[in-house]
């Protein structure tokens, strides 16, 4: 079982994030592959103070890549895309 601090990895900074969290109200991280969605959402809102309404996870396969004459296979990320309660958000970059 994972801890709570082993959940999340990193905020997904994009300009599709951007536009998902604009329309509506959903924010984008990277998280540990083995996380489930209850992992998730009660990572998510013990760290940033929110009420999370929906979590939505997708896992990207790693990938081949050509390494000399060798392929070596990089390893599989998972995203969940957190969707929060109305009027709540969170604030990544604060005092810019």
């Amino acid at each position: 079982m994972l801890g709570l601090e082993n959940v999340l990895i990193k905020p997904l900074l994009t300009e599709k994030t951007s536009q998902f969290t604009e329309a509506f109200n959903r924010y984008a991280f990277v998280v540990n592959v083995k996380a489930n969605k209850n992992q998730i959402k009660n990572a998510v809102e013990k760290y940033f103070d929110v009420k999370v309404v929906g979590v939505h996870t997708s896992v990207l396969p790693g990938k081949k890549k050509r390494a000399g004459k060798s392929f070596k296979k990089t390893s599989a990320q998972k995203k969940a895309y957190v969707e929060l309660q109305e009027g709540q958000k969170i604030e990544f970059f604060k005092g810019i």
